[in-house]
């Protein structure tokens, strides 16, 4: 499928309040758990999401609209969240990224794209030459990729619980 703006933003918008109705109100126990060293628990990647959408999407949209190739985006600290969500509550980072994202959507859709914009070139810190388009497929694709994660880490807590069954659940062989 080819990127349409009109496609992206009925992900992004229903992602907030998908994420809420999985999460919240879900005891901490259900969302600290993650699958190991260097993985992250359902609670540090809507922490994730939320930093992303302070610092990455529109930032690096308009980064791109204003400056073109000649400016290279600021690069993204993928951890930081750990700091940023101390001492916050789920509930919280739900409603901090549910009202993050609606902004961002407001912006997104003010900035009036048209093919020509969606074409435009930036550069990134680490992969060179992007799109304005491929950076906007990348925040559906990263919402959605998250999602999956959550899913997946929550799943896993019942790995074992699940007995037999397990030869068919593949969500726990990923």
């Amino acid at each position: 499928m080819e990127f349409q703006i009109e496609h992206a933003v009925e992900i992004l918008s229903r992602t907030p309040a998908t994420l809420d109705a999985l999460l919240r109100d879900l005891p901490e126990s259900w969302l600290i758990r993650n699958e190991g060293a260097e993985t992250w628990s359902p609670y540090d990647v809507i922490g994730h999401l939320v930093y992303g959408e302070e610092t990455d999407w529109i930032p690096r949209a308009k980064i791109i609209l204003e400056h073109g190739e000649a400016r290279a985006f600021e690069p993204f600290d993928r951890v930081a969240m750990f700091e940023e969500s101390k001492g916050k509550s789920i509930g919280q980072l739900l409603d901090t990224f549910a009202r993050l994202r609606a902004e961002n959507l407001s912006e997104l859709k003010a900035l009036n794209l048209t093919a020509d914009l969606l074409a435009k070139r930036g550069r990134h810190p680490e992969l060179g030459v992007v799109t304005l388009s491929q950076l906007l497929s990348t925040w559906v694709v990263h919402d959605l990729g998250h999602i999956r994660q959550i899913v997946r880490v929550l799943s896993k807590q019942y790995g074992d619980a699940v007995g037999p069954w397990r030869a068919y659940l593949s969500i726990l062989e990923e």
